[in-house]
């Protein structure tokens, strides 16, 4: 299963040049990567990233991805919490997340 994490463009450019990151700053402080899961994914950039252009979407499988914690958060449903830094050779695909009169335009995550 694929699962989905959204970075700014500074943020993806520090995984590709470190090979390794600790996240975002709400990543750093909650001491763990947060992810989305392709239900979820469009909230998380709505709420979130609201208006902010030129963001990364990645995926990353999550079967034998570890630690990876599904936890209760937004609404009480389970998110996946990767607690260590994300390897760039996790990433199993990037592309840019356009945004289009402030939406963003996700591809079919289905």
């Amino acid at each position: 299963m694929l699962i989905y994490k959204i970075f700014r463009a500074d943020e993806w450019a520090t995984l590709q040049a470190d090979g390794e990151t600790v996240g975002a700053p709400i990543d750093v402080t909650d001491g763990y990567i947060h992810f989305s899961t392709a239900e979820t994914v469009a909230e998380t950039a709505a709420k979130y990233f609201a208006g902010v252009d030129g963001l990364m979407l990645l995926a990353v499988e999550a079967d034998g991805l570890e630690p990876l914690k599904w936890e209760p958060a937004r609404a009480s449903m389970l998110f996946p919490h990767l607690y260590r830094k994300l390897q760039m050779d996790d990433v199993v695909w990037s592309m840019t997340l356009p945004l289009v009169d402030g939406v963003h335009q996700f591809p079919d995550l289905a």
